[in-house]
């Protein structure tokens, strides 16, 4: 599991704090003198909606911003078809962040130097700061024709390296039933708390943990939620969006283009259900399921991989199962206040759990080849994850944001066998806590352009991933931590 740098707990928090304290204050100054906001771009420009009508706080989706991504970015009205808006029109969003960071790393393995010359490795802790970008996303979406529904995302790094993150059409309400759609291209995974509206920017609090975890040594890469997968969905919902189910085909490849990983397939499953409590508001319980096959063994030809490093596969065999399944919730508790809840099981095959699976650059970490025989202390990892975000919505205009993962190995790749005389990984190896908080505030949003001053301070803390204890042998901790500000903005 990688890592970011960090700083000692006790003083980063201090520091957070001093400085998210001054934030704070300032942002409420600005308040109470900024206009309200109004609405988001794209969407909004095409039908003149105030911001607050689709999301919590950009770009998390409420209730209606779900339903109406849901009915295929469609009202059901005469302004959906694109041959009834202005020839000006054009459905396109930029979205970037400039932002000044601080980061750090706990217990690197530094060398140390006499004379010019290394003479051994001393473990310290290295820290940086400085102003940085985040990558460009260049949104466009929206209907091609009545019930014909787009999108697609080229976004890039901060050094303007670009990849197509969406690129999906849609059918929507086929058989004029909303019970019905078909999604096809690449796409996020249909999940009510979406790592792609995540309202978070740094390096760990930026994702959900709980949707890329992979255990310590560990060669499947292929069970990332979080990232977008290339495949088919069919979606449906109930015409007030209370009812909806998803089911997807995906290939197995995390969403890579060309066929690098072979002939192997992953099916997701997700369902939710929501009841209306009356003053407290809309609740909603689901529940998902993610269930493939992945290869460990690549084909060679005269001794090199054939075809799957040049996306000309297929070249890998030998799949072997996974799975990630857990449940969902939302929960409101009035206006203001929310609180959403993961958890997760996850379980890899043993064949997983010692490497064997990751293909990078074209090079396999390691190879099934014919006659490999696992040890026989060889095990199935599994582990177990439970994530808590509540969000305090002050207004449309400033939301403040918390959030607790933690992820527990329930059985590692590698288990101590007394009788072999062979020692496995500890029992807590690649255990992760982590806390993020952090604030948004809008001064302005509207139909043209949207901006949001950002402020957020995660830490993360993971078991047996330091380097060795050079006494002991014994893996070590480490502790990392991020503060971030930044200016996100949209046009």
């Amino acid at each position: 599991m990688h890592v970011l740098s960090c700083s000692r707990l006790r003083n980063a928090f201090h520091s957070a704090t001093s400085l998210l304290s001054l934030a704070l204050v300032i942002a409420f100054v600005v308040l109470a003198c900024s206009p309200r906001a109004s609405a988001l771009p794209a969407f909004a420009r095409k039908y003149g909606l105030r911001c607050s009508a689709c999301h919590e706080s950009w770009p998390m989706l409420n209730y209606f911003g779900q339903k109406f991504k849901d009915n295929g970015y469609q009202l059901m009205n005469d302004r959906d078809a694109p041959i009834w808006q202005n020839p000006g029109y054009w459905p396109v969003t930029f979205r970037i962040t400039p932002i000044w960071h601080r980061v750090s790393t706990g217990k690197v393995p530094i060398d140390t130097y006499a004379g010019g010359v290394i003479t051994g490795t001393q473990i310290q802790r290295v820290t940086s700061s400085g102003f940085d970008l985040s990558g460009l996303d260049f949104h466009t979406g929206g209907t091609l024709e009545k019930n014909f529904s787009f999108y697609v995302l080229p976004s890039s790094n901060n050094a303007a390296s670009f990849h197509f993150e969406t690129v999906m059409g849609r059918l929507d309400n086929l058989f004029g039933s909303p019970w019905l759609n078909i999604k096809f291209g690449k796409f996020e995974l249909d999940n009510l708390l979406s790592e792609k509206r995540i309202l978070t920017l740094t390096g760990n609090g930026g994702i959900y943990q709980l949707y890329h975890f992979t255990p310590v040594g560990d060669g499947n890469t292929f069970g990332k939620m979080g990232d977008n997968q290339l495949g088919v969905e069919v979606m449906g919902h109930s015409w007030d969006d209370r009812t909806r189910y998803s089911v997807s085909l995906l290939s197995t490849n995390d969403g890579q283009p060309a066929l690098p990983y072979g002939n192997s397939y992953t099916g997701y499953f997700a369902a939710s259900q929501a009841f209306d409590t009356g003053k407290l508001g809309v609740q909603r319980v689901g529940f998902y399921a993610m269930v493939g096959t992945a290869p460990t063994y690549w084909l060679t030809s005269g001794g090199n991989l054939f075809g799957g490093a040049n996306g000309t596969g297929p070249s890998a065999i030998g799949n072997k199962s996974f799975s990630r399944e857990g449940f969902v919730g939302q929960f409101y508790f009035g206006q203001h206040l929310d609180l959403q809840v993961v958890t997760q099981h996850g379980q890899d095959n043993a064949w997983f759990g010692q490497g064997y699976g990751n293909l990078i650059g074209g090079v396999a970490s390691q190879n099934n080849f014919p006659g490999t025989v696992l040890p026989a202390n060889a095990r199935s990892p599994s582990w177990n994850g439970v994530l808590v975000e509540p969000h305090y919505v002050y207004s449309p205009q400033l939301i403040f944001i918390g959030r607790f993962e933690t992820i527990r190995m329930s059985q590692q790749g590698t288990v101590a066998d007394a009788a072999l005389g062979v020692a496995g990984n500890p029992s807590n190896l690649g255990n992760i806590s982590t806390y993020t908080i952090g604030y948004r505030y809008n001064p302005f949003m509207t139909s043209r352009a949207g901006f949001a001053w950002h402020n957020e301070y995660n830490w993360l803390h993971q078991d047996g991933t330091g380097p060795t204890n050079p006494t002991t042998g014994a893996f070590t901790n480490i502790n990392t931590s991020e503060l971030l500000i930044g200016f996100d903005f949209d046009f």
